[in-house]
């Protein structure tokens, strides 16, 4: 009785509905997430034969496709350029035969993770510094979002005042006894323009650099960081398949079976290993990075809009100076900023 009860809790039942679907589990979105990096697109194969018998089949297995409805019956011995499209096709089918074991044991090996039945090799120190990269890429994404509404939002502030002060400066010609008035008012909405279009340009700057570091440096980091999951995944499944292989029965055959399993298991470890010290000196290397480059950013960012809202303009011009950074001369034909984004 205590084995049927252990054979009913290892099964997992999936209902289907009415319409032929399967039902859905909880962890169903996720799961699918974590197969889509183990399910990737096989070999591309031009060839158009197809293989008759077993799995194994050999190459004299090919049957090549032709225009005709019925095979041709020459006799005409194989020459050799039909001996050079079996080899080809014989490779091509090694290849997928390859694949389609390897996406099978990582398959498995995730859905033994997935289902609490599997083991895994976790280093916990990396998987923080992982994970805390990936925050801080959202709380930066977040940054840059907001950086560019600031700009569009100055630039329209500079349009409006831009047009404010060419209102002033006409009405002040059209009525002599306001001409003072509006005079001064043109005069400083100008001034406003002027520090407005450098302060625009340093926040440019500020939000070019937060998007460099977001979308190519963090970016590239992570991408390194797949592939050390995905290798990760291998390395598992295919100590896993050799643990399996140890514990079973020692004959001539699983002899050969466990040196073959050594050999691949030691390759896909030795992969694992050298993706996982390039991730832990991205990492490093981004951090220095990061903190080198939001230094200046912020310090300039914090310059500029406190010598925009003070009115110093000496210091404004200044601290664009300072960071080598170079307005758009007037008149000179080059695409908004708004065209560029």
């Amino acid at each position: 009785m205590t084995d049927g009860i252990l054979g009913k809790a290892a099964t997992m039942e999936i209902p289907i509905h009415g319409n032929g679907e399967a039902g859905q589990l909880p962890e169903d979105d996720g799961l699918e997430q974590d197969l889509q990096q183990v399910m990737v697109s096989g070999p591309n194969l031009n060839e158009t034969s197809i293989v008759s018998g077993g799995y194994g089949g050999s190459g004299d297995g090919l049957i090549p496709t032709g225009s005709g409805r019925h095979p041709s019956h020459s006799t005409t011995p194989a020459g050799p350029g039909d001996e050079v499209a079996r080899g080809i096709a014989g490779e091509k089918f090694d290849i997928v035969k390859k694949w389609g074991i390897n996406t099978y044991k990582c398959t498995k090996q995730l859905l033994s993770e997935r289902f609490g039945r599997g083991s895994r090799t976790v280093d916990l120190e990396l998987e923080l510094q992982i994970e805390l990269l990936r925050e801080t890429k959202r709380k930066y994404e977040s940054v840059l979002q907001l950086g560019r509404a600031l700009t569009a939002h100055l630039y329209s502030l500079l349009q409006t005042q831009h047009a404010l002060g060419d209102a002033f400066a006409d009405l002040s010609q059209k009525s002599p006894e306001l001409q003072e008035e509006f005079g001064y008012n043109a005069e400083t909405q100008k001034l406003l323009c002027k520090n407005g279009e450098t302060l625009l340009g340093a926040v440019n700057f500020f939000v070019s650099s937060i998007n460099t570091l977001v979308t190519k440096t963090m970016e590239d980091t992570l991408m390194t960081v797949k592939q050390y999951e995905a290798a990760r995944l291998e390395y598992d499944a295919y100590r896993t398949d050799l643990e399996e292989l140890s514990l079973g029965p020692r004959d001539a055959g699983t002899r050969g079976r466990l040196e073959s399993a050594q050999a691949t298991f030691q390759a896909h470890r030795d992969k694992y290993e050298k993706l996982r010290g390039d991730v832990a000196i991205k990492l490093k290397f981004l951090e220095e990075n990061k903190i080198k480059v939001m230094h200046k950013q912020l310090l300039l960012f914090h310059n500029a809009v406190s010598a925009y809202f003070a009115g110093n303009q000496k210091q404004l011009e200044q601290t664009l100076q300072q960071f080598n950074i170079k307005l758009r001369p007037p008149g000179a034909e080059k695409p908004s900023w708004l065209e560029e984004q």
